[in-house]
């Protein structure tokens, strides 16, 4: 399936261990039927309603003990699963799921995310997982391509855009020193980050981890951080601040910052400049928006998750670098055991971020890019934000809604006039409970309003407004 050799065992197991295995061997393939049968017959949303959240005690006296010494079997253990756990979850690629950031993976993607979990593929450095991390390097040259960065830029897939915040703002404030030591400059007392009011929790999170100040420069009346917010940060913070973070595309209602002018700010004054991407930098493959996001082509690093808009399965995150030393000197793990990586004149993914051990987790996303080429991509892209733009337009035709601005991306936020905070949540249980769909409340300004976040093809006109025909 793979051409990639299976190294033999240095020592076989004995004859009764040996009978065991094949016949646990045999009992898992069988159980693969079993399993795609599963897949085939489970409905993609929550199979029961999920109004009442099921406390722990409620799972545990329904999935009674499974966790034993002589252990429950196969079948009885994915009759469990299907039975019990399965409802308790709800599908998050489902046409209907419109809360948060959707999922929506491609069926060749899904697939390869199998073969990736079947295969014995380290995908840590270029020594152990060369075809692997080719592939990786192959579909990170190509983002690297679409958001203009130059040839040399490069990175690596991470689990998710927290821990690719985390890995990039590291990198910046490693940069930040040498740089400071070479120039024999005193370092500050507390190191900073300048991001917007309406950054993602991660940056604050990354910063918590850190020991690092966040500095928060206001967004405009749109929600759009300006160079000239983030100036008057700056000359406020004096010589501390070693980032500055952009938004490209906000998690709630889908804001591109302006960071053509942000970049040319942190630019001017020698500040590493990051762009968390990780929802809305993959609209830039989408011609309709992509002057949205001029000025990431100025950027230090930027992550995009191909999880939400690029329909890669969980979890993948594509960090990516101007320069990829900047990287290696700054996560490189020193061990003897790892002399032999750090000798190698290669690039490991492990030496680009906060992780040593790594699944290959791009190989998803390349199979599918692979299999069915960038222009359908491109496609799908337009297809969801062809679809914001008609939400748009069908909830102020709507007399009894009103739209909380015009969406960039795929994300519409809007509120059901002369609603409740009660009222909205009184609804949203209502259609999950239903299975119609998986709306919940979100706030913007205080206030609580609705959002529908548009990443599936599948996801139709007809189902959308049945959702807003719900809320008469």
């Amino acid at each position: 399936m793979m051409g990639i050799p299976v190294v033999a065992a240095t020592s076989a197991p004995r004859a009764t261990e040996a009978s065991t295995m094949h016949a646990a061997g045999d009992a898992a393939a069988a159980l693969l039927d079993d399993v795609l049968d599963y897949a085939r017959r489970r409905a993609l949303l929550s199979p029961v309603p999920l109004d009442q959240p099921q406390p722990p005690e409620v799972l545990r006296r329904l999935a009674g003990e499974t966790i034993v010494a002589e252990g429950i079997g196969a079948r009885r253990a994915l009759g469990v699963f299907e039975h019990v756990l399965a409802p308790a979850c709800l599908s998050t690629d489902h046409p209907g799921y419109l809360s948060f950031i959707p999922s929506a993976p491609t069926k060749a993607a899904l697939a390869f995310d199998v073969v990736v979990s079947a295969s014995a593929v380290y995908g840590g450095s270029w020594m152990e997982g060369a075809g692997a991390v080719h592939a990786e390097n192959e579909v990170l040259d190509w983002l690297a391509g679409e958001f203009g960065l130059p040839p040399t830029a490069g990175g690596v897939f991470v689990q998710g855009g927290t821990i690719g915040n985390l890995s990039a703002l590291v990198a910046a404030r490693d940069a930040a020193r040498r740089r400071r030591r070479g120039a024999g400059a005193a370092m500050p007392e507390r190191w900073s980050i300048v991001c917007s009011s309406e950054a993602h929790s991660s940056i604050a999170s990354a910063a918590a981890v850190m020991d690092v100040d966040v500095l928060a420069a206001p967004a405009d009346a749109d929600g759009r951080l300006r160079g000239d917010a983030v100036a008057a940060v700056l000359a406020a913070a004096g010589e501390s601040v070693f980032a500055v973070v952009a938004t490209a595309g906000t998690t709630n209602l889908g804001i591109v910052d302006d960071i053509a002018s942000i970049a040319e700010v942190a630019h001017a004054r020698g500040i590493w400049l990051h762009v968390d991407g990780a929802y809305g930098l993959a609209g830039m493959l989408a011609p309709s928006v992509r002057h949205l996001f001029a000025g990431v082509e100025r950027a230090d690093s930027v992550i995009v998750d191909p999880h939400k808009w690029l329909f890669a399965p969980f979890d993948s995150c594509a960090l990516i670098y101007r320069d990829p030393a900047v990287a290696f000197a700054a996560h490189t793990q020193k061990a003897e055991y790892l002399d032999t990586l750090t000798d190698s004149t290669d690039w490991n993914p492990s030496d680009l971020a906060v992780q040593l051990t790594r699944r290959a987790r791009g190989l998803p996303l390349w199979f599918s890019l692979a299999v069915h080429g960038t222009e359908r991509y491109r496609v799908a892209i337009e297809d969801s934000l062809g679809r914001a733009r008609r939400v748009a337009a069908e909830i102020r035709r709507r007399p009894d809604l009103e739209l909380v601005r015009e969406p960039d991306l795929s994300v519409v936020g809007f509120r059901r006039v002369g609603w409740s905070p009660d009222d909205y949540r009184d609804w949203s249980d209502r259609l999950l409970a239903e299975q119609r769909a998986f709306v919940v409340p979100s706030s913007h300004a205080g206030e609580t309003i609705l959002r529908l976040a548009l990443i599936s093809p599948l996801t139709d006109d007809d189902l959308l407004w049945d959702v807003l025909d719900s809320l008469r």
